[in-house]
């Protein structure tokens, strides 16, 4: 093959790589606009409203399990699977469903309706997977290229979510794989993510957020000391909220023999009991109130192992939603109740609490790290740096996503084979 005809080739599939890249963008844009302005209408104008709709959450539970047992299964692949269908749909390992992106909204709706704690970026990222794999069969693109615009698809997802189209970018690369970056998806990422996060804010005028930092502490040895043993909680927290989710999703599964109704039915249950026992709906829905208030003011010290405790119900019982804004509230609002004992600036602890979690769960030091220059608009980016490597490490082949595969293991003390899943791994440590 001649030089130019190299040169023809390679420009030919850029150009396609970031046709599709810019349709995928365009159209999760768009569908992440409604998810956020529903989310919004649902969870603030009628949830907060009418508190008496959490008693309705069991029955929720049950139409969301109907609808994902009888139509959201086909040839071997589940769409509750989530997050993990589509990691799995870039491995090659299942195919992702084009209904994913419909019933996942749906089943947010009711999730955020009736006071299940959850989150958008679940949903928009499946939304993208779904969309993505539309445009793979309408264009009939090879398989190579397929697995490129999965990963669009999660960058579109992530960056018009959270309004981050360079995170989301980065996002989309470091989601499938620990230890290993896809750069060949880096020109399609990136389009999607940026595209996807101009249709959401500029286009459909939906606005995103905003989290700031008052003060960040003077660069010190003391102060990264400080920030690193934050750091490692962060990182347990994290840890401790995975093992819960998963350990309740698989006893559930066990106790109901996978009955998706039965599980819903019972976690909706479990959600309303710990809501009369608590006496407050903070902890239902997204709780972006709370997580706003721990940037300025003190909230009660145990809120984020509420937080916790519900997310996990919710998600590991079967709702569906998204577990970066519970992951953020849990790692705010646990940094807002440190931050006297470390004599450190209450923002900046809950800034540092919400990055950290959600890194240790995501996996994505890298991509974090960008979110949290996107966020706080570079305030602290040494800090947040280290934090994320730390919490990273620390937190170990734990995960939100069993099917993020392990490439390089995060350290030579952990004996892993490259390759394996999260899942995998997991199965090994408890027999």
């Amino acid at each position: 093959m001649n030089t130019k005809l190299k040169y023809k080739i390679f420009i030919s599939t850029l150009f396609k790589w970031g046709f599709w890249a810019a349709i995928i963008g365009a159209i999760i844009g768009s569908t992440t606009a409604f998810l956020l302005t529903t989310n919004d209408f649902l969870g603030n104008e009628i949830r907060e409203k009418n508190s008496w709709l959490i008693f309705f959450l069991p029955l929720g539970g049950i139409v969301l399990g109907y609808i994902y047992m009888n139509f959201g299964k086909s040839n071997g692949n589940d769409i509750a699977k989530g997050n993990n269908l589509v990691i799995e749909g870039v491995h090659g390992i299942s195919k992702v469903l084009r209904r994913m992106g419909p019933f996942v909204y749906l089943g947010t709706f009711i999730t955020v309706l009736f006071g299940g704690s959850t989150g958008r970026e679940g949903a928009a990222i499946q939304m993208g997977g779904s969309v993505a794999e539309t445009v793979n069969q309408y264009f009939k693109v090879n398989i190579l290229d397929t697995k490129i615009l999965l990963m669009s698809g999660i960058s579109a997802g992530f960056g018009s979510a959270f309004g981050t189209p360079i995170t989301g970018a980065i996002f989309g690369m470091e989601m499938v794989a620990i230890g290993k970056l896809k750069y060949e998806a880096l020109l399609s990422c990136l389009v999607a993510s940026f595209v996807g996060h101009y249709v959401t804010e500029k286009v459909w005028g939906v606005g995103h957020e905003n989290f700031i930092i008052q003060s960040v502490p003077e660069l010190s040895i003391l102060s990264f000391s400080k920030v690193i043993i934050l750091a490692i909680i962060f990182s347990l927290v994290s840890v401790t909220y995975c093992q819960l989710r998963h350990g309740i999703q698989t006893v559930s599964e066990k106790y109901f023999k996978k009955n998706h109704i039965k599980r819903a039915f019972f976690g909706g249950c479990v959600i309303v009991i710990l809501t009369l026992i608590v006496g407050s709906t903070d902890y239902n829905g997204r709780g972006l109130d709370m997580l706003e208030e721990s940037f300025k003011e003190a909230i009660p010290p145990f809120a984020f192992f509420a937080k916790l405790i519900f997310t996990a119900v919710t998600m590991g019982s079967g709702f569906v939603g998204g577990e970066a804004i519970p992951l953020f509230f849990i790692g705010a609002t646990l940094g807002n109740a440190l931050s006297p004992y470390f004599d450190m600036p209450m923002s900046f602890l809950a800034a540092l609490g919400m990055i950290a979690v959600f890194c240790g769960g995501a996996n994505t030091p890298l991509a974090v790290f960008l979110l949290s220059v996107e966020m706080f608009n570079g305030k602290g980016v040494e800090y947040f740096f280290v934090a994320c490597i730390v919490s990273y490490i620390f937190s170990g082949h734990h995960g939100l996503w069993p099917s993020q595969t392990v490439f390089a293991p995060k350290s030579r003390l952990y004996n892993t084979v490259n390759g394996e899943s999260i899942g995998t791994i997991e199965k090994k440590k408890k027999h």
